[in-house]
């Protein structure tokens, strides 16, 4: 495990290598910002709450987070780089580990950087904080899951706009499994079959993170689709 430190740093410093990096934290700033107080009418809703920011946090890291993850290793695998790392004393575990940390720390910086909105709240009124955190929180991990799928379809393929595809596809899966229109348009299953699908969804386990609860069972289906994403990027890597 020492080899995942010093590869963490490469990536997320290599983040700061180009303009890329600054052009998608404004972005995103500015998409999160935007769509809260325009989109989710903010001021109108006269309710110290950022329940609007964090409901419209999974289909803005749909495509965001596919950006930043199409590149973890199909950029590895079309420049012939990958072959050369894999190479190091360094197991491939380690190399899926530290990639994906160095992506989910920058995408935590970002989140981060919305700490105005905290502050915006803390002015109009006296806003209930535990939500608040933990709604950070659920976001921070359901990022963490977002970008391990991003990982698996980036170890699939050299194209990163394939890559990018693919994430937004089966992302978007699963953020549309827990959202009530379409579960309507299930309504000729079996209940208990559309409850089942719904419990793979974001949505439905991020829901009690922004309502100041932290469950188990949510905490569970977070750190397990992150794990069982790296595992399958790993054995793609090392196949």
């Amino acid at each position: 495990m020492k080899q995942i430190v010093p590869l963490f740093k490469r990536e997320f410093f290599g983040y700061f290598r180009s303009p890329i990096a600054y052009v998608f934290l404004i972005v995103f700033l500015v998409v999160s910002s935007g769509l809260t107080f325009y989109l989710g009418q903010f001021f109108e809703s006269r309710v110290a709450s950022l329940e609007t920011f964090f409901n419209l946090q999974p289909w803005i890291y749909t495509f965001f987070i596919a950006a930043v993850g199409m590149r973890l290793w199909s950029e590895e695998r079309r420049s012939g780089t990958w072959e050369l790392l894999l190479t190091l004393p360094i197991r491939t575990g380690e190399a899926v580990m530290g990639k994906f940390l160095a992506g989910w720390a920058f995408i935590t910086l970002g989140i981060a950087l919305t700490f105005p909105l905290l502050l915006t709240v803390a002015y109009l009124g006296d806003p209930d904080w535990g939500p608040l955190w933990t709604g950070y929180m659920g976001s921070m991990l359901m990022a963490g899951s977002f970008l391990a799928v991003c990982s698996f379809t980036s170890a699939i393929t050299k194209n990163q706009v394939i890559s990018f595809v693919i994430s937004v596809v089966i992302n978007l899966g699963l953020v549309f499994l827990g959202w009530s229109v379409f579960t309507d348009l299930l309504s000729f299953l079996p209940l208990a079959w559309v409850d089942g699908l719904s419990n793979f969804s974001y949505t439905t386990h991020f829901v009690s993170f922004t309502r100041g609860l932290i469950v188990f069972k949510d905490l569970v289906f977070f750190l397990s689709l992150t794990f069982f994403s790296l595992l399958l990027t790993v054995i793609i890597l090392e196949h």
